[in-house]
C-alpha cells in the first residue's frame, strides 16, 4: 500500500492548513473513532500529534468502524481545509482534516490498561510499568522532543566554543569519596570490581593535562544513593573543562549556554545572573540553593534571644543560632495551621517552632507566660512584622535551623500562593566552604571533591583554621533547584598535597585511590576548571514539570526500580559462580 518512502511521508500532527490539496500517506496510532451522521472519523496519533481523518464511504466506513483504540493503521489521502463551523482551533492541525481513500490495518491492539491522553487518571506505578503507553500521550512525548532539541542546541554552543566531545569510560575504579559507588564485578579478575562512573571528574582533568583545553560531554552518570523527584539512580550531565580558566569565565560560558537554550521555551535569563556567596544564601535563605522569586527572607533574632526570659531561647542563643521567618497574613492562621508548622519542621531534627503574632485580641505565642507582652512585642519588632504578620522562630543547632527553616519557607509560600510561576530566578552561588567537619568520623571532608582549589587569600588557614577555607566553588542555581555546580581545579601538586592531609589522606591512600592523576600532575597541569550541569533538572523546569521522571525516557522509581523490566531482578547462579561471587 506504500505510496511514499518513509522520509517523504509527513507526521500526522505536523499537517497545517498550507498542506491543503495534499496528498499524503500517514502511519500512526488509532487515539478515538467517532461516528456522526453516518461519517467515520479517525483522529490518528504520532509523536507529533494528531490529524482528523474522514472515512466518507463504503468500505472503508466500515473498515474504520471496527477500528479501536491503539490499533495501528496506515492511511492514504488527500489533505483539505476544515469547513468554517468545524474548525477546532484548540488543536494544531484543527485547520484541516484527510479525506481517506485507502487503509490498512497494521497491527490490532488490545484494551490498554489506562487511557492514552494527558488527562490520564492513572497512577505513576500504573503509568511506570506500562512506560511505552505512557510515552504514547501527548505531554510525554513532547518532553523527549524537547530534550532532544535542548540536546542538539547544547552541543551546538559548546561546538561554536570550539569544546571536543569526548566520550569517558564507563566501568572505570572506585573513588569513594562522594556518593556511594554503584559496583561491577570483574569475570577476568575475580574478587576486583569495577566501578560505575558518579562523573567523569577525574577523566576530564586529565584531559586538560593532555593538552585538549576544552572538553565536553553529554555524560551518563551512576550514585547509589537515595532518590526524590529531582534525582535518580543514572542521570545525566553536561559535562564541561577547560583550561587557562577563572571563575568569571565559566560564569560568562555557562549563561551564554542558558541565553542560547531557555528563550527556546520563552524563558529569558538575566543578563548577569545575580549572585549571592554561599554564607549570604545561608544567612538569608537557609540554603545554598534559594528560590529568589519570593521574599519571607529569614531574620536574625539572636540579639532578642538573648536578652529575653525564655529560657529555651536563652539557650539556643548561647550555643547555636535562633533565626526567624515572617510570615506575610500568618497572623490569622489558625491553631491548627499553627500547630501544622511544628509537623513541617520536625523531619529537618527540630523538635517544633516557636511563633508570635499581635491580633485583636492582643499578643499570642506559645512562650507567652515567660515572655510576657512586652517580650512578644521585642521579637516582632526585631523581625520587622507587620500587624497582620505571623513571626515563625527556631533555635538550635545551625544545621537543623537553617535546614527547617529553608523548608518551612518554600512550603508557606506555596501555600500563599506567593510563587509566580510564570516567573524564573536564575541565580550564582559562589565562595563555598573547602571542607566539612563530620562528628561521626571525627575528620573533615571535601564539600564538593578533594580536588577543588582553594581561595588563594585562604590557603594558609589549610593547617590552622580548615573550616574557614573558602573554596573556588560555584553552584548555578534556578528557581531553588541546582542546575548544575563546579569549581577551579588544584594543578598544583605541592597544594594538592596540603589538601589532602587536610582531609585526612596520607601520601599512601592518595597513591593508592588517584595515584594515576597525580602522577600525570608531575609533568606540567594547567590551570583549569569546569562545571558540569544537570541535563534532566533543566529539561524539567522548561518542561514546566515536577519530577524528572518525566523528561526521562525510562526513569527508576523512589526506590530505584525500573517497574517496566522489573529490575534490579536476581541472576542465574551460574553467572554468579562464573564471577566467583556467592549469594548470602
Amino acid at each position: 500500500m506504500r505510496e511514499m518512502t518513509t522520509w517523504e511521508r509527513p507526521f500526522c500532527g505536523a499537517l497545517r492548513a498550507a498542506d491543503a490539496g495534499r496528498r499524503v500517506e500517514l502511519v500512526g496510532w488509532v487515539r478515538r473513532r467517532r461516528d456522526l451522521g453516518g461519517i467515520m472519523f479517525v483522529d490518528l496519533r504520532d509523536r507529533e500529534g494528531w490529524v482528523q481523518v474522514l472515512f466518507p464511504e463504503e468500505p472503508l466506513k466500515g473498515a474504520a468502524a471496527a477500528l479501536s483504540a491503539e490499533d495501528v493503521i496506515r492511511v492514504v489521502g488527500t489533505v483539505r481545509p476544515r469547513p468554517a463551523e468545524m474548525v477546532n482551533r484548540d488543536m494544531a492541525t484543527g485547520e484541516i482534516e484527510v479525506v481517506a481513500e485507502r487503509l490498512e490495518l497494521l497491527n490490532q491492539a488490545e484494551t490498554p490498561p489506562f487511557v492514552v491522553e494527558d488527562s490520564v487518571n492513572a497512577s505513576e506505578e500504573l503509568r511506570l510499568r506500562h512506560r511505552t503507553l505512557d510515552l504514547r500521550r501527548p505531554e510525554m512525548m513532547a518532553n523527549l522532543v524537547l530534550r532532544d532539541r535542548i540536546t542538539f542546541a547544547v552541543r551546538q554552543y559548546f561546538h561554536e566554543m570550539a569544546f571536543v566531545e569526548v566520550e569517558t569510560p564507563i566501568l572505570t575504579r572506585s573513588t569513594p569519596e562522594g556518593a556511594r559507588d554503584f559496583l561491577v564485578p570483574s569475570r577476568l579478575s575475580p574478587g576486583t570490581f569495577y566501578a560505575l562512573p558518579q562523573s567523569p571528574q577525574l577523566f576530564k582533568q586529565l584531559l586538560q593535562v593532555a593538552g585538549l583545553g576544552r572538553y565536553v560531554q553529554i555524560a551518563r552518570c551512576f550514585r547509589d544513593e537515595d532518590l526524590r523527584a529531582d534525582r535518580q539512580p543514572e542521570f545525566t550531565q553536561v559535562d564541561v573543562e577547560a583550561s587557562f580558566i577563572e571563575e568569571e569565565d565559566v560564569y560568562a560560558l555557562v549563561e551564554g549556554l542558558f541565553h542560547r537554550i531557555f528563550p527556546l521555551v520563552g524563558i529569558e535569563p538575566p543578563r548577569p545572573f545575580p549572585r549571592l556567596s554561599y554564607a549570604e544564601a545561608m544567612e538569608r535563605f537557609g540554603v545554598d540553593r534559594p528560590d529568589m522569586r519570593f521574599g519571607m527572607e529569614l531574620v536574625e533574632l539572636g540579639d532578642v534571644a538573648r536578652g529575653c526570659a525564655f529560657e529555651v531561647l536563652v539557650k539556643a542563643a548561647a550555643t547555636g543560632r535562633v533565626k526567624g521567618l515572617v510570615v506575610p497574613g500568618g497572623a490569622a492562621f489558625s491553631r491548627k495551621q499553627l500547630d501544622e508548622l511544628s509537623d513541617l519542621v520536625k523531619p529537618y531534627g527540630a523538635p517544633g517552632v516557636l511563633w508570635f503574632r499581635r491580633t485583636a485580641e492582643g499578643f499570642g505565642s506559645p512562650a507567652r507566660k515567660a515572655l510576657g507582652d512586652a517580650g512578644i512585642e521585642a521579637f516582632l519588632a526585631a523581625a520587622g512584622a507587620g500587624p497582620d504578620d505571623l513571626l515563625v522562630a527556631l533555635g538550635g543547632p545551625a544545621k537543623v535551623v537553617f535546614a527547617a527553616l529553608a523548608a518551612l519557607r518554600v512550603e508557606l509560600a506555596r501555600r500563599l500562593g506567593l510563587i509566580d510561576k510564570a516567573k524564573h530566578a536564575f541565580l550564582w552561588v559562589t565562595d563555598f566552604p573547602l571542607l566539612e567537619w563530620d562528628d561521626d568520623t571525627k575528620r573533615y571532608y571535601a564539600c564538593h571533591h578533594p580536588f577543588t582549589s582553594p581561595k588563594p587569600e585562604d590557603v594558609a588557614l589549610l593547617e590552622s583554621e580548615p573550616a574557614r577555607v573558602r573554596a573556588r566553588a560555584y553552584d548555578v542555581v534556578m528557581d531553588g533547584i541546582e542546575l548544575g555546580g563546579g569549581s577551579i581545579r588544584i594543578h598544583d601538586p605541592g597544594l594538592q598535597r596540603r589538601v589532602f592531609a587536610a582531609l585526612g589522606i596520607d601520601e599512601a591512600e592518595a597513591r593508592h585511590k588517584f595515584g594515576f592523576l597525580l602522577e600525570a600532575f608531575r609533568y606540567g597541569a594547567p590551570p583549569h576548571g569546569g562545571v558540569a550541569l544537570g541535563l534532566d533538572r533543566m529539561i524539567m523546569l522548561m518542561a514546566g514539570r515536577d519530577s524528572i521522571r518525566d523528561v526521562i525516557a525510562f526513569p527508576k522509581t523512589t526506590a530505584g526500580n525500573c517497574l517496566l523490566t522489573d529490575a534490579p531482578n536476581t541472576v542465574d547462579a551460574a553467572q554468579l559462580a562464573e564471577l566467583k561471587i556467592r549469594p548470602s
